[in-house]
């Protein structure tokens, strides 16, 4: 398979060739190990020494990651975990402290990155070790689902381990808020939430709130996605939707229209604080990725379906807008052989059933102990691996857009939010695109 990611520009790529430069340069001390037979170390690990890069720092986020960082520990007792992470930004302020080592030849042992799009300036620059050796010794290709390698895949090579699946496509509520504002049930069209937001002002209640830009991003992917359809949807990251048509223009609308039912104007600093307000009963509704399960569930110690709700976002039952974080072998990694071992736990069925029930995802495996994933997480992994559930790739996580076209993005659509215009965006957009294929 030959992946139809998209490129990044060749300014781009000269900074990142540089930076594979600086860290080539640095492979000569890897605690003696030298790859053995497809790509491995030979022998036990000898490092005594691994640092892991994230951004999971929230509620859920560091518990589920220190359950594997535990595990691994288990494995292996004398070695001295060094724990990076960088707060905020679902990820934004990581990657660029990440960006800043890499150029200075300074890589973490492993790093996190979004599956997709994301990854690849970073295989561009060759600042990161092909892995597929690693998926035919441990038979991942098997246990995957092949529309995740897909999009996992560069020229045949696989750049990253997936841990698990997170969901975009959800919208999160507050049932005592419509309850008493005298809605039914969520909105099941965008147009239908227009009509709730009307009832929901006039009983002084914000309808929808959001975040950063980040958030705005994911709910643009989510209005785009109910209103075009998975596959319209899909067209927009491969040119086979095209970003200036009359049904572009008109869901780029809607997300106005949505936006104007919001908070923007006051927007949160992240997305926790963006979940308080339907928390606290002076908001309905939040449009957030799944991990916003363990906020409430943990973090605030909700129960659910009771104390709060979530369904599909508008317009897109039957539809799973999936990202999914994943693990790099870096180029110049300074303990390659407990990178490796890295790796390896963070594919494995033990890992991902060690990880995922307190991140509050699911595993990217389709052999998961389905007895650990309750509550809320039952109707992801149900739906994840029914065949009939149509899966398209999150743009403002990093699978259908990366590089300088997901950049030029962040930058047309912080002009869109201030303007609202919609021509003028799906123009910028299409130019970006077609400039970075």
């Amino acid at each position: 398979m030959t992946s139809t990611l998209h490129r990044t520009s060749g300014r781009s790529l000269a900074a990142l060739a540089a930076a594979a430069a600086l860290v080539l340069a640095s492979c000569g001390d890897d605690d003696g190990a030298e790859p053995g037979a497809g790509g491995t170390s030979p022998g036990a690990p000898t490092s005594t020494e691994f640092e892991f890069f994230s951004w999971w720092t929230g509620a859920g986020d560091s518990e589920g990651k220190q359950a594997l960082l535990d595990l691994f520990a288990e494995r292996h007792p004398d070695v001295e975990i060094i724990d990076a992470t960088v707060a905020g930004g679902a990820g934004t302020n990581a990657q660029a402290v990440l960006t800043t080592r890499l150029q200075a030849g300074d890589p973490p042992d492993s790093y996190q990155r979004h599956v997709g799009a994301e990854l690849q300036p970073d295989i561009e620059a060759e600042l990161v070790e092909d892995l597929t050796w690693l998926y035919d010794e441990e038979g991942w290709r098997d246990v995957f689902p092949e529309d995740m390698l897909e999009l996992a895949t560069v020229d045949d090579r696989i750049y990253s381990v997936p841990v698990n699946i997170h969901r975009s496509n959800l919208i999160w509520y507050n049932p005592a808020v419509l309850a008493e504002a005298g809605i039914a049930a969520p909105p099941a069209s965008w147009d239908e939430f227009l009509q709730q937001a009307a009832t929901l002002e006039a009983a002084g209640k914000t309808p929808l709130t959001i975040g950063p830009s980040w958030t705005q991003k994911h709910l643009l992917e989510n209005v785009l996605l109910g209103e075009l359809g998975a596959e319209a949807y899909s067209g927009l990251w491969d040119g086979s939707t095209d970003w200036e048509s009359t049904e572009v223009t008109d869901a780029l609308d809607m997300f106005t229209e949505v936006l104007a039912h919001s908070n923007v104007d006051e927007a949160a600093a992240d997305w926790q604080p963006a979940l308080d307000p339907v928390i606290e009963g002076d908001a309905a509704y939040n449009v957030m990725g799944d991990w916003a399960n363990t906020y409430f569930a943990t973090a605030q110690g909700l129960a659910f379906e009771t104390e709060y709700g979530v369904t599909t976002s508008p317009g897109t039952e039957g539809i799973f807008n999936w990202l999914s974080d994943s693990f790099t072998l870096p180029v110049g990694a300074p303990h390659r052989d407990l990178a490796v071992e890295w790796l390896r736990l963070a594919g494995s069925k033990e890992g991902q059933d060690t990880f995922n029930p307190i991140k509050g995802s699911i595993p990217a495996r389709t052999d998961a102990d389905t007895s650990l994933y309750t509550g809320y997480l039952e109707m992801p992994l149900t739906d994840w691996n029914d065949p009939e559930i149509e899966l398209v790739g999150s743009l403002a996580h990093g699978v259908v857009a990366g590089g300088a076209f997901n950049t030029e993005i962040d930058s047309a659509l912080g002009e869109f939010v201030a303007s609202g215009d919609s021509a003028q965006f799906a123009s910028a957009v299409k130019e970006a695109y077609e400039a970075n294929q």
